[in-house]
């Protein structure tokens, strides 16, 4: 009930008072009314304090629940971030074993032509033994100089075989017993002899250089 409506019953009520009792001096229905007055007031500011509480409440829940709804939209926005950048990894992951497999397929192929092509064979295993494409070169020109790539190559005074020239012969057979006839067993064991002897291709091509006649 509003403070008006109040004042209104309590008027209303103060008229029937004087009109029933004509003996009631001013006096008193003045006092009435003021009384009426006071307490008409005290619930009219207790109902402002109310109505004031209820809206400090509504306001307060309204800013909890933008909080928590701004919370809830932070949560999607970094999980919908997440899953971006694990679909970008995945496709990365997906990228990168697709090349590896590509390149692997492309080695074994070269490795299976090792006959017809010993040279693109050796380069391509070059990597299985920690070496890298700068080694090519010496690689190219040391089994240049000792065999001309023929894996079926023989010095007829020393018995030195195939492309490196594994003297003797059958210190091949220690990667495999095919070794007269399979340009990948050679190089195999050659890249192994190389590696622990010399450390690396152009180490030695630089001792074998440096030898006459030329030998590594």
């Amino acid at each position: 009930m509003t403070s008006s409506l109040l004042l209104a019953v309590i008027a209303t009520t103060a008229a029937g008072y004087q009109a029933t009792d004509q003996r009631q001096t001013g006096t008193a229905a003045f006092t009435v009314s003021t009384e009426a007055i006071a307490q008409a007031n005290e619930l009219a500011d207790a109902q402002i304090e109310d109505t004031a509480r209820l809206a400090t409440d509504r306001n307060d829940t309204n800013a909890s629940i933008a909080a928590v709804q701004e919370k809830d939209r932070q949560k999607a926005v970094a999980a919908a971030k997440a899953a971006a950048e694990a679909r970008r990894e995945a496709a990365k992951k997906a990228a990168r074993d697709k090349a590896r497999k590509a390149l692997e397929a492309k080695k074994q192929a070269l490795i299976a032509n090792a006959q017809k092509d010993p040279r693109a064979a050796a380069q391509a295993m070059l990597g299985d033994f920690g070496f890298d494409d700068s080694q090519w070169s010496c690689l190219d020109n040391l089994w240049h100089g000792e065999s001309g790539w023929n894996f079926r190559a023989e010095n007829s005074s020393s018995g030195a075989y195939g492309i490196p020239q594994s003297l003797p012969a059958s210190k091949m057979a220690t990667v495999g017993a095919d070794y007269r006839t399979n340009p990948v067993t050679q190089i195999t064991w050659g890249l192994k002899y190389i590696k622990s002897s010399y450390g690396t291709p152009c180490a030695a091509w630089g001792a074998w250089q440096s030898r006459s006649p030329h030998w590594y």
